[in-house]
């Protein structure tokens, strides 16, 4: 039996200027003042992500790259592994992204890899709580309520049983 299922994507696009909720601008404040921590001499695109947790704290992370590329780190990776291990029990509630290419941040918001989405999907299975993405361009920003609206057929532990 064939069966068609149909996948949504719901989220909110606006301009930077239209936002209203302090946390997420104090969050995508937090990546741009952070961009210039990334390590990027090979591509020269530097990313950096936020996360908001639940006790306040925002913890910043910039991609990392490497010259043998594999090694390299993204930014959400960074961020919301340091904060898992100084902030083991605390939910990450927001993570906001923000790019720059060649110096300058760019206009459209960029979307987490694979890799990172999987993550975020993990972290949230973890604490048992959505986690707002916020993706955070020059001009246009674009949010989500959770991390499993950006990966819906996403890998779990239901899966190893």
């Amino acid at each position: 039996m064939k069966k068609n299922k149909e996948i949504r994507l719901e989220f909110v696009e606006c301009e930077r200027e239209a936002i209203d909720d302090l946390s997420v601008q104090e969050l995508i404040n937090s990546c741009y003042s952070n961009l210039d921590n990334a390590y990027a001499p090979y591509s020269h695109f530097s990313v950096s992500a936020a996360v908001l947790l639940e006790n306040g704290k925002i913890i910043t992370g910039s991609n990392q790259e490497n010259a043998a590329y594999p090694s390299g780190l993204c930014a959400e990776r960074v961020a919301i592994f340091y904060a898992n291990s100084q902030y083991p029990n605390q939910k990450i509630m927001a993570l906001a992204v923000a790019a720059k290419y060649n110096g300058k941040i760019i206009e459209l918001p960029i979307p987490p890899c694979g890799a990172c989405r999987q993550v975020l999907v993990e972290t949230e299975n973890r604490f048992k709580n959505d986690i707002k993405i916020i993706l955070a361009g020059f001009k246009t920003v674009i949010i989500t309520d959770s991390a499993r609206l950006l990966l819906p057929l996403n890998f779990d532990e239901t899966f190893l049983k």
